[in-house]
């Protein structure tokens, strides 16, 4: 027999050991975010490292100490203790004591008139308003379809007043399909040929991707997103003789499934609705796990167990304070109707996240059952998780990445219920974006530029070719002379945003990336030039890198294209037959009151992504430390969004923020309720 003490040696060494690895991690994630804010202001000045001093050393020094506190009252929270330390409790006990004696300090009078004020017959009515309006609002929000109705009534000004928000990318898909139409009805048009200018040439698409027979649909902005947004936009020509009825209608198609969207996650992190049915049985070996259930009928014991509606469900200022986000935070509100591919993606995940939570709350550890089986999923849960998976699919490249992740996640963390995530997570991906390779691969469409992916490395080539051109090793240049003009690239260098050296847009561009030339064999030596010119010139490369993603997690940055641009860009109050002409001046001052909010300080901060992308990493490392592990496995995927953003061609774009600002409330209910539970545990095994 092994000798106990050495055991417990042994265990308390490893657990010292996970708690250093864990502590760690959250402070790894608070120095980054710390260095984002810190660096923030050379870049806004585009001074580089190299301005680094004792003021961003400050800076540095003085958000660490925030974010950190943040992480540790967080994770003190989670473990049921005092969130702030011993002095403030101690003088707000003093200052109590005072307040029910006699108090001396003027604070303490003040507090005295106050407490008679709320005991008062005015003050007891007022509460009493409070408290039938509450249960007026959860009585209001008990359903989906409830809740429906709310989001559709708070949001019915947006599409009556705003009609339709966009960009140049539906404009984009629009005259992909145009062209394809015209070819499939027989219309000759130019194809691959130096003086042509076909829809590829805009993004641009290197012309070796071309198949031989003439396609002119491509994968650019999701082929199936493409074709739906071409079909309505030639059926509303055909109609109208013109787009704009068609993007109107589609504008209010996606306001119809964000609120669909939005009312089933909040009917799910709300109600908890799977719990009406019973689902589940009795353990009575663990009676601690089922405080919040009573028994459906005691005379009737087969029936099984529900939940007490009171201590489950949202309160309502929960209820309150979530849907005041939806209703007034313009990164929600605008993206109710631009019709670009992130808002769509954007939605779709939080109808995923709200399943997800269900499949989280009747885990077999959440939910045990005395014959040990899994609950099974509802049938109307399963149909969402498979259209939430086939939308986010279709709306965006890097869903399929998600997706696979969640899957593995899930197979591994709940692996009795693994034919409901091969039905829904493995089955529309083969289906989707196999489908897509398929196509790409026949020549059927084209497949998107892997350029697109490169946005990192065109920055840093091109911010050395700018401020360094000597740096750039003479073998790297002539392994890229093949495939971009140095010289182009670094007059079209912004440090913001890669399209310019990309070569993207329609107007009038710098030809850098020479994507009708360019092979695929030249593309091999990229990341070799790439490589060299980094090794070669390694600040400005970081400099380069993080003047590209520093913004998502600063939240003193402003955007660099926030969601009200599409509201009133050139492109809806101008280049269109008769949107512009309905409301406006409106469309100008919804989007000038966003955009003035917006740079208010700290309040403003309310209004842009960054703030939301900060606290939900905050609360990762809170988990991370507290090893919420099964809640971790299905937030992961917001940690890879944030890797999207920082991959993402432009640096502070509010739209690939979308996803993880919209479910955040709810990650916030999550992380308070399981701190409750945790804390009910606590106080059940300690008495």
């Amino acid at each position: 027999m092994p000798d106990m003490t050495e055991v417990r040696k042994t265990r308390s060494h490893g657990e010292r050991l996970s708690g250093v690895c864990r502590w760690t991690l959250a402070v790894l994630a608070c120095l980054w975010l710390a260095w984002c804010c810190a660096i923030g202001p050379l870049y806004w000045y585009n001074v580089g490292l190299d301005g680094f001093g004792w003021t961003n050393m400050l800076i540095l020094a003085l958000s660490f100490a925030v974010f950190f506190a943040i992480v540790v009252g967080l994770v003190r929270f989670g473990l049921g203790r005092h969130v702030l330390p011993r002095y403030f409790i101690r003088r707000h006990e003093r200052l109590r004591e005072e307040v029910e004696g006699t108090p001396t300090t003027i604070l303490g009078i003040l507090l005295k008139h106050v407490h008679h004020a709320a005991y008062s017959r005015p003050g007891r009515a007022v509460h009493a308003v409070i408290i039938w309006i509450g249960r007026k609002l959860i009585r209001c929000t008990d359903c989906w379809w409830k809740l429906m109705l709310v989001f559709v009534i708070g949001w019915l000004w947006i599409p009556t007043t705003l009609l339709a928000a966009y960009g140049a990318d539906i404009r984009s898909q629009i005259r992909e399909f145009s062209w394809a139409w015209n070819q499939w009805t027989g219309l000759k048009q130019p194809y691959i040929g130096f003086f042509s200018f076909v829809p590829m040439d805009i993004y641009p698409t290197a012309h070796y991707m071309w198949p031989a027979n003439p396609t002119y649909l491509t994968d650019q902005h999701n082929i199936v997103l493409t074709v739906f947004y071409g079909a309505v936009a030639m059926i509303s020509r055909y109609f109208t003789d013109s787009n704009d009825a068609g993007i109107v209608v589609l504008a209010a198609l996606q306001w119809l499934f964000a609120a669909f969207c939005c009312a089933a996650t909040a009917n799910r992190f709300f109600n908890l609705p799977w719990r009406r049915l019973g689902v589940g049985s009795f353990d009575f070996s663990h009676p601690e796990r089922h405080d919040c259930w009573i028994q459906r009928d005691f005379m009737h014991p087969e029936a099984g167990m529900v939940a007490r509606p009171s201590r489950l469900r949202a309160g309502a200022k929960t209820r309150f304070a979530v849907l005041l986000f939806f209703m007034v935070c313009p990164l929600a509100v605008f993206s109710t109707i631009s019709l670009t591919k992130s808002p769509l993606f954007a939605f779709a995940f939080v109808w995923w996240f709200g399943v997800w939570y269900e499949l989280h709350m009747t885990h077999i550890k959440a939910l045990p059952t005395i014959n040990g089986k899994p609950t099974r999923l509802r049938k109307r849960s399963m149909l969402a998780f498979f259209m939430s998976s086939v939308v986010m699919l279709i709306s965006a490249k890097y869903a399929w990445y998600i997706i696979a992740l969640a899957l593995i996640l899930a197979l591994l963390n709940d692996r009795k219920r693994w034919k409901t995530y091969l039905v829904t997570l493995l089955l529309p991906t083969v289906i989707i974006h196999g489908g897509i390779v398929f196509l790409a691969d026949s020549g059927a469409i084209i497949s998107g530029d892997p350029i697109e992916s490169r946005g990192i490395q065109l920055q840093q080539i091109a911010r050395v070719a700018k401020y360094n051109p000597q740096g750039i090793p003479e073998d790297a240049a002539k392994k890229l002379e093949p495939v971009f003009n140095l010289d182009q690239m670094a007059d079209a260098y912004y440090q913001q945003d890669a399209d310019p050296v990309k070569s993207s847009g329609i107007q009038s561009k710098k030809v850098s990336y020479k994507w009708r030339t360019v092979t695929k064999e030249d593309m091999e030596n990229f990341n070799k030039a790439w490589w060299e010119i980094v090794k070669a010139n390694p600040v400005i490369a970081l400099d380069a890198f993080f003047a590209e993603c520093f913004g998502y997690f600063d939240v003193a940055d402003l955007p660099y294209v926030s969601m009200d641009y599409y509201v009133n860009n050139d492109y809806v109050q101008e280049d269109n037959d008769w949107i512009h002409l309905y409301n406006h001046e409106w469309r100008d001052k919804v989007a000038g009151f966003a955009k003035k909010w917006g740079k208010i300080p700290v309040l403003g901060w309310l209004t842009h992504g960054n703030l939301y992308v900060t606290l939900t990493l905050l609360i990762g490392a809170a988990e991370v430390v507290l090893r919420r592990w099964r809640s971790l496995s299905w937030h992961l995927p917001l940690l890879l969004l944030m890797g999207v953003m920082i991959t993402a061609p432009a640096n502070n774009f509010e739209r690939h923020m979308l996803p993880v600002v919209l479910v955040f409330g709810f990650l916030c209910l999550q992380f308070w309720r399981e701190s409750r539970r945790q804390r009910h545990a606590a106080v059940s095994v300690g008495s």
